[in-house]
């Protein structure tokens, strides 16, 4: 009987295996008994996943933020570039009422070194001169001017020896009036009369004059031309201008003259209209004696006004007034030079923000009816912002002084002109 009813041990362990892997398989399958691996494989990844999303934008902001806040803070630490007017507003507060109305005169390179010789080297006596007399500026003639290289060596000691750097002007016009290009020693172009450029009608010649001159003229060291002559010829009377004008028709000489200015302007060089308001037609020269120019102010905006109004427009730096009375404008015969009426004009009506210069103050118009003194005060109440020459460059200066010190004329006024001055000298490089 117990032979019967007994089952074999290794068929029951077979069958319980066989069930219990059943068992394990379901619920491996229902996802309740996660494994080991499972869990530890996604444990690291999640983590590896968070630090990765949370240090790679923290540690990019951060770096972002330091180099911006780095950045603000130098550039907040570094001061702006003064201006043109901070920069000479400095230079002046610094200057003597001495020095500053002596930055109102360009004078010839002899009347700085007191010789009655015409000199063609700046040496000791010339640096000892403009210690005493700190002009604004030299103009130089055909006597100073011999070769390239005394040019070229003459300029560069006169700018040494200048601590508010100089104007070097000269007249350098073409045709007649060339100090340089004249000079075959110079070796620089050789120019025909402003007529003869204003008779093609190319106003690319009148350019190209302009910017030749100015190109040439600047490799020697000069940095302001005298030219170019905004007259119009409109009297065949007159002994002073003719060829030296563009032409006989107001709007010619105006489109003539406008481009010679913008050739001038992209040369790097400095230059003058002149003669305002007009030497054309005036039966005249100032260079002689009293000069009238007997017109109405509409007169004068139909023909004189055209060509200064046109090359103020294109860029003009400096205007050079005659010394060309206008009595129907001004109701006295009183010189434009000196006068208040025709500075005005040439201020509020051209509109003309730059330098004023005098002609030369050592013609007869002046000299016969003023004193150095005289004329010198009389252009700074007018207006004016540079004289030219006096014919007593000391006398002059101190009769500014003296007018200042004694009420006739503000400090205010004198530092107006040295202000604009010292802004066109930083401008230009020349300063």
């Amino acid at each position: 009987m117990k032979k019967s009813r007994k089952i074999k041990f290794s068929n029951v362990a077979a069958l319980v295996l066989t069930i219990a892997a059943v068992l394990l398989l379901v619920y491996i399958a229902s996802g309740l008994v996660p494994t080991e691996i499972d869990d530890t494989v996604e444990t690291e990844s999640t983590t590896a996943a968070t630090t990765e999303a949370t240090t790679e934008p923290t540690t990019e902001a951060t770096t972002t933020t330091t180099e911006a806040t780095t950045e603000a803070t130098t550039q907040a630490e570094e001061p702006a570039e003064p201006t043109v007017e901070e920069q000479a507003l400095e230079i002046l507060s610094g200057m003597s009422l001495k020095e500053q109305v002596y930055q109102l005169f360009i004078v010839r390179p002899e009347q700085i070194t007191g010789s009655s010789e015409k000199i063609t080297e700046a040496g000791s006596d010339f640096e000892e001169g403009l210690s005493e007399y700190p002009v604004g500026g030299i103009a130089m003639f055909s006597e100073n001017i011999i070769d390239r290289e005394q040019t070229i060596e003459m300029i560069s000691d006169m700018q040494s020896y200048s601590t508010l750097g100089l104007f070097i002007a000269v007249d350098e016009e073409g045709g007649t009036v060339s100090r340089i290009g004249n000079n075959s020693a110079m070796g620089t172009t050789s120019f025909p009369s402003m007529k003869t450029i204003g008779n093609t009608g190319d106003i690319d010649e009148a350019y190209n004059v302009g910017y030749t001159i100015g190109t040439e003229i600047l490799e020697l060291g000069f940095n302001l031309d005298f030219a170019p002559v905004a007259d119009v010829d409109s009297n065949p009377d007159n002994t002073v201008i003719g060829n030296r004008a563009f032409s006989t028709v107001a709007d010619v000489a105006a489109e003539m003259v406008a481009a010679a200015v913008r050739g001038f302007e992209d040369s790097g060089i400095l230059c003058t209209l002149k003669h305002f308001p007009g030497h054309g037609d005036t039966g005249t020269d100032s260079h002689l004696g009293y000069t009238e120019l007997d017109k109405s102010l509409e007169e004068l905006w139909e023909t004189e006004f055209v060509p200064f109004a046109s090359g103020i427009e294109a860029g003009a730096d400096l205007v050079m007034v005659g010394h060309i009375s206008v009595p129907q404008v001004t109701g006295d015969d009183t010189p434009a030079s000196l006068s208040a009426t025709m500075i005005s004009i040439l201020r509020d009506d051209l509109g003309f923000d730059g330098l004023i210069i005098t002609d030369s103050m050592q013609m007869e118009a002046i000299t016969d009816r003023y004193t150095s003194a005289e004329a010198a005060v009389m252009a700074i109440q007018a207006g004016v912002d540079i004289i030219l020459m006096p014919d007593n460059l000391e006398n002059a200066a101190n009769g500014i002084i003296e007018a200042v010190e004694n009420g006739e004329i503000s400090e205010e006024r004198i530092a107006e002109s040295v202000l604009k001055i010292l802004e066109v000298k930083i401008e230009a490089g020349i300063l």
